[in-house]
């Protein structure tokens, strides 16, 4: 067996190691070194060093707000999402009739595209807040609380699923061992219930933190043209198309700088908030 591994290895591994080379590792490492360059195009650069980084700050003025918007979405959908889909998925292991049912219904918005989303909501929320005078499109509280709806409404299926597979994990005995030990339902949930699902909240939380911090078709399509509701991925894509003339080279290159900033967070809170839920997991 091992001979026959060895002798097919470079069959399986060859392609899959040039596609990931070819569409991602060369584009990323060509990507932070544009960073730090002026250009129109990848073949015309001019190497200009840390002034792109130094201009996000200076120059630019949409990328703190951008920043701190997609930050307070961010801790709103974690806790929102995953609070509600935790809850929803509760009731749906009880046994109750029609389970499946609402299965398929609470998992059914993740299936439809983004831009398609937030071209229903932003009909759905103008034609409720219309009354009013009011635009989500153009108010900036508005047009948070319409994301933070959108995203709620299209990721809470999908995270319940996930939680109902790690309630139905939880052998049946140690629930009854609690029971005839008289532990209430809230010292049941709290001891026992949550600590059993902490793999699935680590899941659950990983992936609504990566979607809410890359959200961008979502955002586009709702309330994308209002500055001060574009989050950190919709202010990129501005830096780079919204800007023209003499200085296009300029802005690509403080785009591209954004981009690189915007991985290494992206990276970096997801490493530490998987290290710490993974660690809640080993103690429990």
């Amino acid at each position: 067996m091992h001979k026959t591994l060895k002798k097919y290895f470079p069959v399986f591994v060859v392609p899959v190691l040039a596609a990931f080379l070819v569409s991602f590792l060369i584009p990323f490492v060509m990507g932070i070194y544009l960073s730090f360059t002026e250009f129109r195009t990848v073949d015309a650069s001019e190497w200009v060093g840390i002034k792109n980084y130094i201009s996000i700050f200076t120059q630019d003025k949409t990328f703190l707000n951008s920043l701190w918007l997609t930050v307070k979405f961010t801790v709103v959908s974690i806790l929102s999402i995953n609070i509600i889909a935790f809850s929803i998925a509760l009731l749906l292991t009880r046994k109750l009739r029609g389970t499946d049912f609402f299965r398929t219904v609470f998992f059914m918005p993740n299936l439809i595209g983004g831009i398609v989303l937030g071209h229903i909501w932003s009909l759905i929320i103008n034609g409720i807040l219309g009354f009013f005078g009011v635009d989500i499109t153009y108010d900036p509280s508005y047009g948070f609380w319409g994301l933070v709806v959108l995203m709620n409404w299209q990721m809470i299926g999908y995270m319940m699923i996930i939680y109902i597979a790690g309630l139905q994990n939880i052998p049946e005995h140690i629930n009854e061992a609690a029971a005839i030990d008289g532990a209430s339902p809230l010292r049941t949930l709290f001891s026992i219930t949550i600590p059993m699902v902490m793999p699935s909240v680590t899941i659950c939380t990983f992936l609504t933190l990566t979607n809410s911090f890359k959200l961008f078709d979502q955002n586009l399509a709702l309330n994308g043209k209002s500055a001060e509701t574009s989050l950190l991925a919709l202010d990129i894509y501005k830096t780079f198309y919204d800007h023209t003339g003499l200085r296009l080279a300029e802005w690509h290159g403080i785009g591209q700088a954004k981009a690189v900033i915007f991985f290494l967070l992206v990276a970096v809170i997801a490493f530490v908030q998987l290290r710490a839920t993974e660690r809640k997991e080993i103690e429990q």
